[in-house]
């Protein structure tokens, strides 16, 4: 998790995911996105390979590049631990849920007792 969360640290390295989210691409083609240097690009993608965010493919002469999402989603797994609800959070839906059942009983008393009326 820790090369991975090296890897995220880049803005550059981010964008490059996302560029990759749903598309491969050659080195050159994910260059193009980018005011850097060609080289500096391939050291970003050397980052994020090594991290195993990435992988790349031999096709032709082209080195083409899949995101694996497999590193994030263990990040993301870790870091759900901290977007639980909170103790309030909780207690506020308990008492939603109570006014919830107290109007139903209400309405429910309600109509009980005009029948009862009604038959008397």
């Amino acid at each position: 998790m820790d090369d991975t969360a090296a890897a995220l640290a880049d803005p550059v390295r981010r964008e490059i995911l996302v560029a990759l989210r749903f598309q491969r691409l050659s080195a050159g083609q994910i260059a193009e996105r980018f005011p850097i240097s060609r080289p500096a690009v391939s050291r970003h993608l050397r980052v994020l390979r090594e991290a195993g965010l990435v992988h790349d493919e031999l096709v032709g002469r082209r080195r083409l590049y899949t995101l694996d999402p497999r590193r994030l989603l263990d990040l993301a797994a870790w870091l759900g631990q901290f977007a639980e609800p909170s103790a309030w959070e909780h207690r506020f839906d308990a008492l939603e849920t109570e006014v919830h059942r107290t109007r139903r009983e209400r309405r429910t008393g309600d109509v009980a007792g005009q029948a009862h009326e009604e038959t008397a």
